[in-house]
């Protein structure tokens, strides 16, 4: 069972409210890691049948690697993903963008529905590039879509109607929670939800080489830290208490967890984290 699929959260599709895209068509430019896991998704809730999936990538390599791994038509050719898509991800790194762009955007109708993933590429700067109308959902998905658990942020542009609007949700459903936020916050999702895996892999490793310092094999202390971050934000999103109450509850007077909690306040673990998305949000606007 993938992670979360269990959670009874609006956000997410329920195995028995499958909802399918009456044979349209997906195409993604870009055969990534994230495009792999929301064609994963798509697949597995049904939502897309394997021959309604269509790929691309420059690369041949990852051609026949995404072709062994979910069975979906995929090919070098740009062009013939668009023309045999009615929803289109540009699932390609952000300094990629205005070349794919440059090639498709004659390809690209008025119909159609053009999903991004890049951080930095704003819905104006999108609309500049393809230089007509174009339908067009600016998301901000992250990494833990491979596993059916990401977070992934949203907004659209005037010519995405609300019908359309929920048909992308859905996709988007397929591999964790998304949220509707306004575009002026998408920076600011980079930080806090795209990029911020790394940190949170950062921080169990950290615990991970404390516990093996102190005598415990890795294979457990990876075992351990990770089940107890993942048991910690399932706690902050099911008992919907402030995560400050929830540390106060582990926090015994005078007792060990205090402790740490204070050489953390002490080496700046905070102000750290805080500081290091700020220095994310930063980046994203200059992309």
């Amino acid at each position: 069972m993938l992670l979360f699929e269990f959670m009874k959260n609006e956000n997410t599709i329920m195995k028995s409210e499958v909802w399918n895209m009456n044979n349209k068509k997906i195409g993604f430019i870009g055969c990534g890691n994230m495009a792999t896991a929301i064609m994963k998704g798509l697949i597995s809730k049904n939502i897309f049948d394997v021959q309604d999936i269509v790929a691309s990538d420059a690369s041949k390599s990852a051609v026949e690697n995404i072709i062994s791994k979910l069975g979906v038509h995929a090919s070098t050719d740009n062009i013939n993903t668009v023309v045999s898509s009615e929803i289109l991800v540009l699932a390609v790194k952000p300094q990629y963008y205005e070349t794919v762009i440059n090639e498709i955007r004659d390809s690209v109708t008025s119909e159609q529905i053009v999903i991004t993933i890049a951080p930095g590429k704003t819905l104006a700067w999108l609309e500049e590039k393809f230089a007509k109308p174009v339908k067009l959902v600016r998301t901000m998905p992250n990494t833990p879509a491979l596993v059916g658990a990401g977070m992934t942020g949203a907004c659209r542009n005037a010519n995405v109607d609300d019908t359309e609007y929920e048909e992308v949700l859905n996709i988007l459903r397929s591999f964790g929670v998304v949220e509707t936020i306004t575009e002026n916050l998408m920076d600011v999702c980079v930080s806090v939800s795209g990029s911020s895996p790394a940190y949170v892999y950062m921080f169990i490793e950290a615990m991970a080489d404390a516990a093996v310092a102190d005598g415990m094999p890795r294979d457990k202390a990876y075992k351990f830290a990770a089940q107890s971050v993942l048991g910690s934000a399932l706690m902050v999103l099911e008992t919907g208490k402030h995560p400050g109450e929830l540390k106060d509850m582990v926090c015994s007077p005078g007792g060990t967890t205090i402790e740490a909690v204070r050489v953390l306040e002490e080496k700046g673990f905070r102000s750290s984290v805080i500081e290091a998305m700020k220095a994310c949000v930063k980046k994203a606007r200059e992309l």
